[in-house]
């Protein structure tokens, strides 16, 4: 006997609005919102938070510290004079009374606040992230990254429609894609596309369930799942296809149609008497076997593409992986450049000298520009948390991170067929912890790119000449693709500790070349 899940399908709140046609109220519109009207919430929102075991609401404390802290220092007489740039200033001459318009310094605390919001998932939290959006989409219309947020929340949320109507607002202010926004934006309308037909076939084949459509959901579920548990699974299948079809009518959020959906399957496949579906054997016919397969069908389609989007090619143009022994004799004996991000190669004039080394090595969203950076690229080496040039064709491309299951995620989500002929597999993943054991009571901060890969190289020790080009270490600021420049320099990182392991086995330095070989 299948047990009921605890948390049953919602039924709407009576007070909740509905729009004529039965959807949910459009959320992609900002609501207008005042900044001092957000600064309060985040402040209120604030005080509520206590400490306790939960880390992202533990982020979320420690944002709003930081934007209060620097809304603050606004407040301080002196405070105009002693920055150039302001934090928050009054609109127009309406004097103390005026609406304060939201300065440039405190944009990147806000939106961080949203962010870690969003992190926690919880409906407080989203409901929060969605108002820091308002406020900042009232001053600053064609703001990117609030758009992308508004759509990550809205997605979230399990208001797709609006989410692709905001990401959509997010790609035409960009011409570069590196968070894969377009990709996600098709992957959501094939979903609701799958959903849609799979709906109307559960339809057309139990035409009972109508009748079921009108009620209470909760209870209809519940009577659906007794009437399982009891071995009827005719009359519970059309009360829970009952309940499918009103959650879709009356505009549930996409979540709680999904966890309805999960368990329908579930169940249907075990009164099937599929293999796995945990339930008894029966003598179902041929027909409704093939029915329950293209159920499944559309139902992991829908799951799939919801993930990542269509993808015209799932091998991924013949990808081949490779593993530390095959990239170590790849690049044996092979002069090596590996090229920061930094202005001071964006300015330069190395590119001739850049692609006259034997293996090209960059970091992340790289920047192309031949006169100063050289043209060639033959190995990426990227954190997988984005997807910027993952689109560049490249020998090989190493995608580093901490956490085997994200960086799976991301490979699955992110990976574009053709774009690489090398893979680095598992092995390769977060090279100074895996290979070199270097746990964080040794190197406490999060390795970047740039550092996994130089450490990398100087382990295998195989190259006669290892130099670092233009690695200041953003001491000259970051030479990016344009939709990467507003990216900060994150804290995570220890840089001194990263420049100071350098410059102990620098064998000669120059102010654009450190060589190491």
């Amino acid at each position: 006997m299948t047990k009921a899940r605890t948390r049953w399908p919602r039924q709407r709140d009576a007070e909740e609005p509905t729009p004529p046609d039965g959807g949910t109220p459009s959320l992609a519109a900002v609501r207008p919102t005042e900044l001092e009207t957000c600064l309060r919430a985040c402040a209120a929102h604030s005080g509520k938070l206590v400490a306790g075991l939960d880390r992202r609401r533990t982020a979320l404390a420690e944002a709003l510290r930081n934007l209060l802290a620097t809304h603050a220092i606004m407040e301080q007489p002196s405070a105009e004079a002693a920055s150039p740039l302001p934090l928050l200033r009054r609109a127009g001459k309406g004097g103390p009374g005026a609406a304060l318009v939201l300065g440039d310094q405190l944009l990147d605390p806000l939106l961080a606040v949203g962010t870690k919001a969003l992190d926690c998932g919880y409906e407080d939290e989203l409901k929060l992230a969605v108002l820091v959006t308002d406020a900042v989409l009232t001053q600053r219309r064609k703001s990117r990254a609030a758009w992308r947020l508004r759509a990550r929340v809205l997605e979230a949320m399990g208001a797709e429609s609006d989410a692709v109507e905001a990401y959509e607002r997010y790609l035409a202010l960009t011409d570069e894609d590196g968070f894969g926004v377009a990709a996600k934006t098709a992957g959501l309308r094939a979903g609701a596309e799958y959903q849609s037909e799979l709906l109307r076939r559960l339809e057309q084949g139990c035409p009972e369930a109508a009748a079921f459509a009108g009620g209470s959901v909760t209870d209809t579920w519940a009577e659906g799942l007794a009437l399982h548990g009891r071995g009827d699974w005719n009359r519970a299948r059309s009360r829970l296809i009952g309940v499918l079809l009103a959650q879709d009518r009356s505009g549930a959020p996409v979540p709680e149609i999904q966890e309805a959906l999960s368990q329908y399957v579930g169940l249907a496949l075990e009164a099937g008497g599929a293999p796995g579906g945990g339930g008894p054997r029966t003598t179902a016919g041929s027909g409704d076997l093939t029915a329950l397969a293209e159920l499944m069908e559309l139902y992991a389609g829908q799951r799939r593409v919801r993930m990542r989007g269509p993808v015209d090619d799932p091998t991924f143009g013949g990808i081949e992986w490779t593993t530390l022994g095959e990239f170590r004799n790849r690049i044996a004996g092979k002069s090596i450049c590996l090229i920061a991000n930094s202005q001071r190669v964006g300015t330069g004039s190395l590119g001739a000298e850049i692609d006259a080394y034997d293996l090209v090595v960059r970091f992340n969203s790289y920047r192309i520009d031949p006169a100063a950076t050289g043209s060639r690229t033959d190995i990426h080496a990227t954190i997988h948390k984005h997807g910027f040039n993952w689109d560049q064709k490249v020998h090989t491309r190493l995608v580093f991170g901490g956490i085997s299951g994200d960086w799976k995620y991301s490979l699955r989500n992110r990976l574009v067929p053709g774009a690489q002929q090398y893979l680095g597999d598992e092995s390769l993943r977060w090279p100074l912890r895996n290979i070199g054991r270097v746990g964080t009571d040794v190197w406490p901060a999060i390795p970047t790119s740039g550092f996994n890969m130089l450490w990398l190289l100087d382990h295998l020790d195989v190259s006669p000449q290892l130099d670092l080009i233009g690695f200041d270490f953003y001491e000259s600021g970051a030479y990016r693709l344009p939709a990467a420049m507003k990216m900060p320099i994150t804290s995570v990182h220890e840089y001194t500790s990263e420049k100071a392991w350098v410059m102990e086995r620098a064998q000669s330095v120059t102010d654009t070349r450190i060589r190491l070989r």
